[in-house]
């Protein structure tokens, strides 16, 4: 049953995004073709040579260091970093908060962020600007541009640059697999994690249009936040595009882990889009389902979904 409304979703987004002559070329194009024509290369402004510190909470845990950065100019391009100061250089995680684009902080991600540092990773936990700060791609930006400072100066954290891999939630996870589809592939990133990601802005929107779930009607409405206000049509056709994950596969990408929950608002089915297109290029995905209608984070805490994501990630750093 999945399948099939995840087919029906994607094909009404499509129409949707389609107008007149324009080929639907989401069932036509190879994924390198859909890259080129929904995914240009999207300029940065220069980085800051040295990550600044900034006040913080207190975030010390024994056995590590700690410190909170900014990696841009803006108040929530900022970031905690946890490290082992021995020495050596380790793999990292990066944890990505949710909150519908719109809201949220990495403060709700420090005890999770934690207990990967404690299992002696490098661990870094990233703002990013909102969608009330700046439409998308900023959000895009800001992950690639925390990355891209986490490895260029890999040597203060302790830090194998070419080691990593990103954790995502909710709306996290939907930037996590957006960074993970980016171009043909990151340098470095070794897998991908998303607790129910939000991997097709235009299935939320399609799924949001005609129901009483007001999670869903929610989620439609915070995607049009993100895409600056506008749906999916005439001029904002392309900045729709260029927020699907599943479009944007390449062979270069990572491997993808996925968990949802059955009956929550962001269906597996999101998920299944993705993991058909990777397949199409050969990258491996995974996609887990688990009971309840949980989402994000109470998805992770359960005991044998946390347990299984830490041995997927080790597994890909090891």
């Amino acid at each position: 049953m999945r399948t099939v409304v995840s087919v029906g979703a994607l094909a009404l987004a499509v129409l949707v995004f389609a107008p007149g002559p324009v080929p639907a070329f989401a069932h036509t194009a190879t994924a390198a073709t859909a890259t080129r024509m929904v995914a240009p290369a999207v300029p940065t402004p220069p980085p800051i040579p040295v990550p600044a510190p900034i006040p913080t909470a207190d975030l010390k845990l024994p056995g590590t260091a700690s410190e909170t950065v900014s990696y841009g100019r803006h108040r929530r391009q900022a970031m905690d970093v946890w490290w082992q100061p021995d020495g050596q250089r380790h793999p990292a995680v990066f944890v990505i908060h949710g909150g519908w684009w719109s809201s949220g902080d990495k403060k709700s991600m420090t005890s999770i962020a934690q207990s990967y540092a404690e299992l002696g990773y490098t661990v870094f936990n990233i703002n990013y600007r909102l969608s009330g700060d700046a439409a998308w791609p900023a959000q895009r930006t800001d992950t690639l541009d925390a990355i891209a400072t986490a490895r260029r100066h890999a040597a203060r954290w302790a830090f194998d640059p070419n080691s990593y891999v990103l954790l995502g939630f909710s709306a996290g996870g939907h930037l996590a697999t957006m960074a993970g589809v980016y171009k043909d592939g990151l340098p470095g990133l070794k897998g991908v994690v998303g607790i129910s990601p939000v991997v097709s802005p235009l299935t939320s929107y399609a799924d949001g249009e005609e129901t009483k779930d007001v999670n869903k009607r929610k989620l439609r409405a915070s995607a049009i936040k993100l895409a600056g206000g506008c749906e999916p049509t005439g001029r904002c056709a392309k900045q729709w595009a260029s927020m699907e994950v599943p479009w944007l596969a390449s062979r270069g990408d990572a491997p993808v882990l996925t968990v949802h929950s059955e009956g929550e608002f962001v269906p597996a089915y999101q998920s299944e889009l993705l993991k058909k297109q990777l397949a199409k290029v050969g990258v491996g995905m995974s996609i887990r389902i688990v009971p309840g209608d949980q989402h994000s984070s109470p998805v992770y805490r359960m005991p044998n979904v946390t347990t299984g994501v830490q041995e997927w990630i080790a597994a890909k750093l090891r």
